[in-house]
This record gives structure tokens, sequence and C-alpha cells, in this order.
């Protein structure tokens, strides 16, 4: 019992060190802003690998669960015991059930612009369904400070 108030107490400790994958309210440089057309719109899918970063919950909620099973068993020393092997068993496999990587869809827009000067970009960004573009769409091309582009439509 004692086994399960450890790692359940171990386990509630570490929850405040999750975190959000992006700072919803934050404010980014822009170092310019170009204005133009689309010329040509072509939305694009591509599968990639990404790592599961749940991989270590699932492992920790297997043993966890797994000790759980194994405090069921024996007295005394053998509970012990017991527990430690629910845990390992339980641990192990939750971790070689799931793999570790996961394909992921991106859902992509290919833009070709033509901006006021005269020259021609071809941008490629994640597709926002708020934001569908059009050829022949006036549009801003916004240069961020971390390097980025994005393309809105002029409103």
């Amino acid at each position: 019992m004692k086994a399960i108030y450890l790692s359940l107490m171990c386990w509630l400790a570490l929850i405040p060190f999750a975190q959000a994958d992006y700072d919803r309210n934050k404010a980014v440089p822009v170092e310019k802003v170009l204005f133009g057309q689309v010329l040509s719109v072509r939305n694009i899918t591509e599968q990639e690998l990404i790592q599961d970063k749940n991989q270590g919950w699932k492992t920790f909620g297997g043993a966890l669960i797994g000790g759980a099973i194994g405090n069921q068993f024996g007295s005394g020393s053998g509970r012990d015991v017991a527990t430690i092997l629910g845990a390992l068993v339980g641990g192990s496999i939750a971790h070689n059930r799931n793999p570790q990587y996961r394909e992921k869809t991106l859902h992509l827009v290919e833009l070709m612009i033509k901006v006021d000067n005269g020259d021609e970009y071809m941008v490629v960004q994640d597709l926002d369904r708020r934001m569908v573009f059009q050829a022949r769409d006036e549009i801003r091309m916004i240069y961020l400070a971390n390097g980025s582009v994005r393309i809105d439509k002029q409103m």
C-alpha cells in the first residue's frame, strides 16, 4: 500500500512540469512586411514521423498499475517482491506496447506570390481552414524576427 501512495505522490509532483506546445499571448517582432497578390494555390499533405511525447507517462502509468496489481498477491516480503515485479512488468508492457514514434499528417498550402515590386515568392505554410487563399487574393507577407514568414489576407 505504501508503494501505491509513494507512486501516486511522485506522479502528482510531476504534474506542474507539463507545458503547452506554444505561448498564446506572445508578441513577436516583425522585421518587414511586403504586399502582393496570390498567383496560385496548391494544397499539400505530408507525412511526418514525430516522437510520442506521452511515452514516459504511458510507461509510468503501466508501472503504477502493475505495482498495484502485484501488491494484491502474497504477504510480508513476498508482497513487496510481487509489487516490484508487477511494476517492472507493467512498465515494460506499457513501454513496448506503443511505438515511440507515430505518423502525423501535415496539411500545408503552397502559395505562389507576386509582391508589389515585381518579385515572386513561393511560400509553404500550415493550412488554416479559416483563411482559404485563392488566386488574385491581396495578401501581406510578414517576415518575423525568428526567421519565419507568414502570409495573411489583406483586410
